[in-house]
């Protein structure tokens, strides 16, 4: 009220100066002189009179913005009547008129830049949202064809006549620098208009949003003021955090609703409403070429060094944990205090409509929103790195590939290394240290990887071996990013937070980062969601000490500006070391096909998958070669080989025991009882092995026999392995020996030679079975007594004195049977002491079991050729068996006996033949299949059996093209974003 008083008085003031300015003292016209200067200089004109209402005897000023008490003014004195009033409201007027409107006009400036400040910051922390226009329908794209947006443009006004409206601060200045040269000629009234013009100046200085008091006030006023401001900072640094968390908020809410708007327009895709087609990302471009680099065998000195953001620690630092914040789910295994990462886990983070992970090698999308999806990859994830584990080692170098997509993740590369470890525990391998050791040197030497350097906070840091490691990897701190986990623990435990600010701002290690993190992941609970983690993470920054003293900056704070940090560092990285790394693939390729060129030029260059592929088509193009083969000569090969697999207990076993017995009826009783026994116990099962060997050995056979020009003996080895792996699981069918059993029994039953054909083939093959016996028996006499005189003579060989001795015992038993040849197959006791006395008589001391082993070579051939001879008797015996040998002579019987197993190894044979084609040739080319999709999963497989200088020279060409082609296509979507 007391203000809106003083504003009417001013305007009565006013209204009076205009009425009464008709005198006035000096020759300055009063028009031309400013408001203040008139109201000054018309105020000592003798004839003015001025109506001015009562003043209050007393009254208090106030400062416009503080309400702090101004100090009094002190009047000078006045010897006129009403001259103090007309010194003390011209100026009062001017000051009042002054303050009220460049207080206007500075809070109004200061105000806007203000504004102007607040609202690049907020803009500044909104995401990009450029790579969501898709979501936008096109209408909104199309809106300019609609408003004519130039129009409005040309009806606004322009800068030109906004600066008309705004007042002149040159003139403003000017008259309040006269008002100042006025008042100071002993009139202290003019210094609160002084000390409003020097107010005025101050405006001018960029940034202030605040003014200062026109009085000093007292020492109590400023300590006030001092407490005030530290009050004011807190209040401010506390406002930021609240603002930056309302924001990362505001953020999560976006992301929300954009996963909910992809779902939506995903789902009229699906209903043929939308056709769009959605172009690969760029960071699945970059994790297919590493990807590839990671199978790429760097023979040629050919080093990756593209970026990859490597995540290092001391075990139980909490690597895993950062990891799964960055990628919002809970995706690793988790054991409390035993190790669950043995082995590097690259995992490639991009951003899409839905929360899914899924391996590089399988087809299956994990629902990261599910908690099942979450249980089975988590599952899946700890069998491949048991699978990559090898017998007797702990931990591996082989990588498992993992691709999150979700909405709101910075798009990166990350492996997860085995935790660094101090000390190796019972069931671990003694050299598990070395090797996660080394395994960290792998892929730290990269010189464009980022290390991520993950430091327990809850620990003390001298136990930390990690950073030692690191600051020898990169010295300079040029490409390492340092996080301190469990912040809330070290905050809690520690009883120095200086030490944890030392630790974040790298003053207690002595390796240097680009920068320095605090996070928390947790509390300690297995169970808790990634988004109670977040909560937990915001709420405690929020009230800890440690961020409201400035030992850490809000930028250095949670994981999502963590996340935001190291996205930023290795696009950067990549942008910096991309190109060159290609370059480098180009050189090598260009070498690699001019090797090709000079060592192989009619060869098409096949990598080891195509080479197998090659080998693959030959081998079923083998096997199906075997159905091709005649019966005849499937019979033929079954019976040859039976028959040498039997033909020895033939003629040991049954022929030989019922001829010596010197009488028909006897020799077909033992034939039979013989024959029976045998086809019940081993015949059958030595017929299906010789079925199933000859079917190998024609199956060898056709997979190893050259084929002229075509033939290319780098498949060799393979071939081979193949043959071996299919007969090894082949196994014959169980019911053939039961069918076959039956079949040669009847076969052998049968004793009915049904014409002389028959009868002829029998002694001929009677012939041939005694011939081949005799001539082993007439080796095994030769070796006995040694070479005869011929070779004596001719080759100058001599017997031994063994040999000797066995001639001598053999020329005695001969004498023996020619007095009695249907002497029986074993020698009487007297007659061997007869043959051992002849022989002392000579001087050759023998021992009995001497003269029997000797006897029964002699008597073998001796029977041997009795049968010969027996043969070409019966050869006109058909007649005579015909009448069952009815009052004659000669009796067959052994002819008989042959023809009954040469019909059964005919029968046999065909039994066999039949089994072959029908069933065993399609149930080993099923193997042959089986074992060749075994072998091409396994690449080590291929690696061992296809090898050379020209499969590892096609294979490496391969990769290099590979490589370099998505590397290209790479920088291209690379370009085409910037």
């Amino acid at each position: 009220m007391w203000r809106l008083r003083r504003a009417a008085v001013a305007c009565e003031v006013c209204q009076s100066l205009v009425k009464h300015s008709s005198g006035i003292k000096g020759s300055l016209p009063l028009q031309k002189l400013h408001l203040v200067s008139r109201s000054i200089y018309h105020s000592h004109h003798p004839t003015l009179k001025l109506q001015r209402p009562q003043l209050r005897t007393s009254f208090q000023q106030f400062s416009s913005l503080t309400n702090l008490p101004l100090r009094k003014l002190k009047f000078s004195p006045i010897k006129y009547g009403y001259q103090p009033r007309r010194n003390f409201w011209p100026a009062r007027l001017a000051t009042r008129l002054l303050k009220l409107r460049y207080l206007i006009l500075g809070s109004a400036v200061g105000g806007g830049y203000t504004a102007k400040k607040t609202f690049d910051q907020w803009k500044d922390m909104i995401p990009d949202l450029s790579e969501y226009k898709w979501i936008v329908p096109d209408i909104v794209w199309e809106i300019d064809e609609y408003i004519d947006f130039e129009k409005i443009r040309k009806a606004l006004p322009n800068s030109e006549d906004l600066v008309k409206l705004a007042p002149d601060f040159d003139k403003i200045v000017e008259s309040l620098n006269l008002l100042k040269d006025f008042f100071t000629s002993g009139h202290k009234l003019v210094s609160e208009v002084i000390g409003a013009s020097d107010l005025l100046l101050l405006l001018g200085s960029p940034g202030e949003t605040a003014f200062r008091a026109t009085d000093h006030g007292s020492e109590s006023d400023k300590h006030f003021r001092k407490v005030s401001d530290k009050e004011k900072i807190d209040q401010l640094q506390e406002e930021l955090l609240h603002t930056q968390l309302k924001y990362q908020r505001i953020l999560e809410r976006l992301e929300k609703e954009n996963k909910e708007l992809r779902k939506l327009v995903l789902q009229k895709d699906d209903k043929g409403i939308h056709h769009r087609k959605l172009k690969k990302s760029l960071i699945d471009m970059y994790s297919e070429v590493l990807d590839v680099l990671s199978d790429y065998d760097a023979s040629y000195n050919t080093q990756d060094h593209l970026p990859r953001v490597v995540v290092v620690g001391d075990q139980s630092a909490g690597k895993t944990s950062v990891l799964e914040m960055i990628a919002q789910a809970r995706i690793f295994p988790r054991g409390s205090g035993e190790m669950m990462t043995r082995s590097p886990v690259k995992v490639t983070l991009s951003e899409g409509p839905h929360h899914v992970a899924l391996f590089k090698d399988s087809s299956r999308e994990f629902d990261l929103t599910k908690e099942e999806d979450l249980a089975a990859l988590r599952h899946e994830i700890e069998l491949r790195m048991r699978k990559n584990v090898k017998e007797g080692c702990t931990v591996s170098p082989e990588t498992i590939s993992l691709n999150v997509k979700g909405p709101g993740l910075q798009r990166m590369v990350l492996v997860d290394l085995p935790g660094v470890i101090n000390t190796v525990t019972s069931g671990m391998a003694p050299d598990t240290k070395e090797t996660i050791f080394s395994i960290s040197k792998a892929y730290m030497q990269n010189p464009n990887a980022i290390i991520l350097c993950i430091q327990d906070g809850s620990v003390d840091a001298e136990r930390s071996i990690v950073t030692d490691l690191v600051s020898q990897m990169d010295p300079h701190g040029r490409r390492t990013i340092f996080v301190l986990t469990k912040v809330d623990l070290a905050e809690k435990n520690v009883a120095s937070p200086s030490r944890i600010q030392q630790i974040i701002e790298g003053k207690l290690f002595p390796m240097k980062a680009l920068g320095y993190f605090a996070v928390v992941t947790g509390k300690g609970n297995s169970s808790e969601s990634i988004e109670a983690i977040r909560e937990y993470e915001e709420e405690f920054f929020q009230n800890s000490k440690l961020l409201k003293t400035s030992m850490l900056k809000a930028h250095q704070v949670t994981t999502r500006n963590l996340s935001l940090a190291v996205s930023d560092c290795f696009w950067k990285m990549v942008r910096e070391s991309v190109e060159q790394q290609a370059d480098s693939f180009k050189a090598t390729r260009f070498n690699l096909e001019t090797e090709w060129k000079n060592n192989y030029p009619r060869l098409r260059e096949l990598d080891r998958n195509e080479l197998f592929e090659k080998a693959k088509n030959e081998i079923l193009d083998e096997v199906i070669s075997l159905s091709q083969v005649t019966p005849k000569h499937w019979e033929e090969i079954l019976q040859q080989s039976l028959w040498e697999r039997v033909s020895t207990h033939v003629i040991e076993n049954i022929y030989l025991p019922a001829a010596q017995t010197m009488n028909s009826g006897t020799f077909n009783t033992t034939v039979d009882i013989k024959l029976k026994q045998w086809t019940d116990k081993q015949l059958p099962n030595k017929a299906v092995e010789v079925a199933w060997e000859t079917l190998q050995e024609e199956f060898a056979r056709f997979m190893t026999e050259p084929k002229g020009k075509e033939h290319d003996d780098i498949f060799d080895k393979l071939k081979e392995a193949v043959k071996e792996e299919s007969i090894k699981r082949h196994k014959w069918n169980d019911f053939a020996e039961d069918s076959l059993r039956v079949i040669q029994h009847n076969a052998l039953e049968d004793r009915s030679i049904s014409d002389k054909q028959q009868w002829d083939a029998a002694i001929y093959f009677m012939e041939e079975a005694l011939q081949a016996r005799l001539k082993d028996t007439e080796n095994a006499i030769e070796n006995m007594v040694g070479p005869d005189w011929k070779k004596r003579w001719l080759y100058w060989k001599n017997r031994t004195q063994e040999q000797c001795v066995h001639n001598e015992t053999k020329n005695e038993l001969e004498k023996m049977l020619k007095c009695n040849e249907e002497h029986p197959a074993y020698l009487a006791s007297d007659e061997i002491t007869t043959v051992r006395k002849n022989l002392e008589s000579r001087g050759v001391e023998v021992d009995p079991s001497l003269i029997k082993d000797t006897w029964h070579q002699v008597y073998r051939r001796h029977f041997l050729k009795t049968a010969l001879n027996h043969c070409n008797l019966c050869r006109r015996g058909f007649y005579y068996y015909q009448r069952h040998f009815v009052d004659s002579e000669l009796e067959c019987n052994d002819v008989v006996l042959f023809w009954r197993i040469q019909r059964m190894l005919a029968i046999t044979a065909n039994t066999l033949r039949q089994q072959l084609t029908n069933t065993e040739v399609r149930r080993l080319e099923k193997n042959v299949k089986e074992v060749l999709e075994d072998f091409a999963e396994d690449s080590e497989k291929k690696i061992k059996l296809l090898t050379g200088k020209r499969v590892q020279l096609a294979e490496d060409l391969k990769k290099v093209r590979e490589i370099q082609e998505k590397l290209d296509a790479f920088i291209e979507a690379l370009h085409q974003e910037k």
